[in-house]
């Protein structure tokens, strides 16, 4: 892959290597574009709650000076873009996205973990183990009302929550998410660190509805240490499901 806009930071708390660390592997990958998205600064309105892994408001600054420095040093060798991964919580989301305006962020990713306003750590991987199909309509929904604002580039593992649900949840489900970002021509990501960790996602139900309604799909590296792009396996693996699935994969630059 050439393009890659899901790359993490030690400042999230759970990933590891330098920041420098991360380009220099991403150059001796061959990749052209290295997009950061480290895990925003969760703003909850009127509370003390943070989450342990986002990076820290007093973070935000120093973030974005590093990976502009490094886009500048490494300017002839690879384009960096300087991100986010946000999740969206309708209670907080235009001080969230206010917040990081402060630093001018060259695009946002969804990555919705959590339900509601966040607040109570509902985390719909876990919770999804209850097989409450509620669960799943009301995690859709709120990507849609997300996706609705126009802040996101595209939208990371769409798939994490489907996995205990009923046939019949997560046909209906997932082919609205997947409509609506048709309709939108918001992109969907196939994530690699699923592929590479085994996860319970990439879901293949989610990508054959994905490939019938002709979602463009973009591959996300979802880095959390340096050392991931010198792997080409979970890329393959990933575009052998694409292939066999029929799934339109995004080669280009999205920005």
């Amino acid at each position: 892959m050439l393009h890659n806009y899901h790359t993490h930071t030690v400042r999230c708390n759970h990933a590891v290597g330098t920041d420098r660390e991360y380009v220099e592997n991403a150059i001796a990958a061959g990749l052209k574009t290295l997009g950061f998205s480290d895990h925003a600064p969760q703003a909850f309105p009127q509370t003390d709650v943070r989450y342990s892994h986002c990076m820290r408001d007093d973070q935000l600054f120093e973030y974005a000076e590093s990976v502009r420095a490094l886009a500048k040093e490494y300017e002839n060798d690879i384009r960096i873009l300087c991100g986010f991964e946000l999740e969206y919580f309708p209670d907080s989301h235009e001080e969230e996205t206010a917040f990081l305006r402060q630093v001018r962020p060259d695009y946002l990713i969804m990555g919705q973990h959590y339900l509601g306003n966040g607040i109570g750590k509902k985390h719909v991987y876990y919770l999804g183990r209850e097989g409450d199909d509620a669960v799943l309509e009301a995690y859709v929904s709120q990507m849609l009302a997300g996706l609705a604002t126009g802040d996101f580039l595209y939208v990371a593992h769409p798939d994490i929550a489907g996995f205990a649900f009923s046939e019949q949840a997560c046909e209906r489900e997932y082919r609205r998410l997947c409509a609506y970002a048709k309709r939108k021509n918001i992109p969907l990501e196939l994530n690699l660190l699923g592929v590479k960790d085994n996860r319970l996602y990439p879901d293949r139900r989610f990508y054959k509805i994905a490939a019938e309604v002709g979602n463009e799909v973009v591959l996300g590296v979802d880095a959390h240490e340096a050392k991931v792009f010198s792997n080409p396996e979970p890329e393959r693996k990933a575009r052998t499901m694409a292939a066999e699935l029929g799934l339109s994969l995004r080669e280009t630059p999205l920005l």
